[in-house]
């Protein structure tokens, strides 16, 4: 039971969920022990957590602060912070310090542990400590550059058309600092990353929307255009906020975040007769001002007004802004086939889609077995309602856009081990 001084200080509630896998072969880890503390006091556990078949634990509330802090620019810090103590039987352990928990949304820690055979030691545990959200700490201004790069100079490497990549390389610092350590990072968890490390995930969705456009697109520039690369560097880009965007090794994401990422993480911004995804830089608006680009702060009151995703982008970047969307995403079996399977559904992209589920089943076993006929009938129907279910999907048994590229993305993750042996 927190004290009267913590309830004062965090009288709303926060959720939070784990979400553990093999970094080795993307299998749920079962068993696995999540010990959850209040970071101003590390020593009184306040949560105990097992995960289940899924590797997953059960969602548990935490005390937050007021909704209001996140919902306007002020002194008060809008989350509450909790360390995070992760171990599992024959993986190596890690401690996350610093997670944070805003009122009423969901956190989700999704860890990937390494397992133990393959570090050499028998009790290591990684350490990740989360610094201050970007809203509420002081962080180097953008540098401006032009949303267009020029790629007509002699030498420069760029790609043919926008791709939306399995990975990104993350470099941990500033481009002058060769030290700095770089992650493989999933495009598509990176995106997510960043966002709820630039936003709050408390704002109205069109705000939360016109943010992850802005992200992508900026994101997708640094890898049209190969920036870094055709400077001599072995990343696609920093996490620096000076240079980039502000990514965090070890964070939590939000599930309203991650499910908007989900939703569009093919898109990305254009303007008129311009292949490459438009640079679009950002700022808070209000410790850094930033007349043309998007400004956080302004956006969500945007959002709150009743503006659109798009509105909210036309309304910083001008009218000739539209949204666009890659037309090939790397690491994954097949592309989405162009309209819903459901029951009644038959073709080779079902036929495709009952492989994938069942390869799946073998790493998750409460998604049933089906027979891969190419007939979408109730038992495949059932089937997609359970991996729905299992990943944080609406559970409606059609494999719509997002459903069929969570089931190619997991199904790579699972599958990709026996398909390098």
């Amino acid at each position: 039971m927190p004290s009267l001084k913590a309830m004062q200080d965090l009288p709303d509630t926060g959720y939070f969920q784990a979400n553990i896998t093999s970094q080795i072969d993307s299998y749920p880890i079962r068993d696995a022990r999540i010990q959850i503390t209040d970071s101003s006091n590390p020593e009184k556990i306040i949560a105990d957590l097992a995960t289940d078949s899924n590797g997953q634990t059960e969602i548990v509330p935490l005390p937050a602060p007021p909704l209001e802090y996140s919902m306007q620019p002020e002194a008060n810090q809008p989350y509450s912070e909790y360390n995070i103590h992760i171990q599992a039987a024959g993986f190596e352990s890690q401690d996350i310090n610093g997670a944070e928990i805003l009122s009423g949304e969901t956190a989700l820690q999704n860890t990937s542990l390494l397992p133990l055979e393959d570090t050499g030691d028998s009790g290591t545990t990684e350490l990740f400590v989360i610094p201050p959200h970007t809203l509420y700490a002081q962080y180097p201004p953008k540098i401006p550059e032009e949303e267009i790069k020029d790629t007509t100079q002699t030498g420069e490497i760029v790609l043919s058309r926008v791709v939306i990549p399995e990975y990104v390389v993350v470099h941990d610092g500033p481009p002058s600092d060769n030290s700095a350590q770089n992650y493989y990072v999933k495009y598509k968890d990176y995106i997510k990353n960043v966002a709820s490390s630039e936003i709050y995930a408390t704002w109205p969705e069109a705000t939360i929307f016109a943010n992850i456009l802005a992200i992508q697109s900026f994101t997708l520039n640094r890898v049209y255009t190969e920036w870094y690369r055709n400077k001599g560097k072995d990343f696609t880009i920093t996490n620096s906020t000076a240079y980039d965007q502000k990514w965090i090794a070890g964070r939590n994401v939000y599930d309203s975040i991650s499910e908007a990422v989900d939703t569009i993480f093919s898109n990305y911004l254009s303007r008129p007769n311009v292949l490459q995804p438009i640079f679009t830089q950002y700022c808070d608006g209000q410790r850094v001002s930033c007349p043309n680009w998007l400004r956080q702060w302004e956006s969500k009151t945007l959002g709150d007004q009743g503006y659109s995703a798009i509105e909210i982008i036309r309304y910083f970047y001008g009218d000739t802004m539209f949204i666009n969307t890659a037309q090939e995403i790397s690491g994954v079996p097949a592309s989405w086939p162009g309209s819903d399977l459901t029951i009644g559904s038959t073709g080779s992209k079902v036929q495709q889609m009952q492989e994938q589920l069942n390869v799946i089943s073998n790493a998750y076993p409460l998604i049933p077995k089906i027979s891969a006929d190419g007939v979408y009938g109730s038992q495949t129907a059932e089937a997609v309602k359970v991996f729905q279910k299992v990943f944080n999907l609406p559970q409606t048994g059609v494999v719509d856009f997002t459903t069929w590229y969570k089931i190619s993305e997991i199904y790579v993750g699972v599958s990709r081990i026996a398909e390098l042996a």
